[in-house]
């Protein structure tokens, strides 16, 4: 079955459906929808994120719907469903899943052959705060499984806190817990952060360190951060991209250059 539509149509359809304010998803910003190829090239700022994203979406080679690849037309019916696949992507962590490639001030990201968000036989996620419970409680289950929790609850006690996110081994209990990593917020215009706590229990693979560290400055990129300074020195720090900060410690710049 052939394409009823040209490409020019097909690129204007998306052009339409993407540019248009509240597109998407919350935290979708369109900057352009481009011709490169055989493809669209959409390029987005995501959240607060300092960096200009970019996915690449091929032409239609016949009139299916590149989110369920059922049969639909015409062209605005397609980039319908091109928004409703974006949406699934963004809202399931394609920002921070997939391989980057940076490009002429853009990152690109392409999910194929992409390493998992998270070590095997692990997951991470964040540590649930309760508004009503006092800093104090915060965390106990981490503080039972022998983790230091209390630079964490102070911060939420300062009103410092910007993220803290917890790993466990991935089994039918989600236990026990065997790290965590905690940033707080430098500036009160949120535009630096640093990084408390990386830290796993001993035994545990230095992957999901990493990974925690990973996460916790993707997090405050989405919330703003510009750079992400912090006292911890180690290897699976270095591996991010972090270099040593003319005052001391470490720093690493969210936004990428090269």
């Amino acid at each position: 079955m052939t394409v009823e539509w040209s490409r020019a149509n097909a690129l204007a359809a998306v052009r339409a459906r993407l540019l248009r304010p509240g597109a998407v998803t919350a935290g979708f910003a369109g900057v352009e929808v481009v011709a490169e190829g055989d493809g669209l090239l959409v390029v987005f700022r995501w959240r607060r994120d300092p960096n200009t994203y970019a996915l690449r979406i091929g032409f239609p080679a016949a009139p299916e719907s590149a989110w369920t690849g059922l049969p639909v037309s015409p062209a605005g019916a397609w980039a319908r469903k091109v928004e409703f696949l974006l949406m699934e992507e963004l809202d399931t962590g394609l920002v921070r899943r997939s391989r980057r490639t940076v490009r002429d001030g853009r990152v690109l990201l392409d999910t194929r052959h992409a390493p998992g968000v998270w070590p095997a036989g692990y997951s991470v996620d964040a540590v649930p705060l309760d508004d009503d419970a006092p800093a104090t409680d915060a965390g106990i289950w981490l503080a039972r499984a022998g983790l230091d929790v209390g630079v964490p609850r102070r911060l939420i006690a300062e009103a410092k806190l910007a993220c803290w996110l917890q790993a466990y081994v991935d089994n039918d209990r989600g236990e026990p817990f065997v790290g965590h990593a905690a940033a707080s917020w430098e500036n009160e215009r949120h535009t630096m952060a640093r990084l408390d706590v990386a830290y796993v229990q001993p035994g545990v693979p230095a992957g999901v360190r990493r990974t925690l560290a990973r996460l916790a400055v993707q997090e405050v990129a989405e919330a703003g951060a510009l750079g992400v300074v912090t006292a911890i020195d180690v290897p699976e720090l270095r591996e991010l991209g972090f270099g040593p900060a003319d005052d001391g410690g470490l720093v690493l710049h969210t936004r990428s250059s090269a």
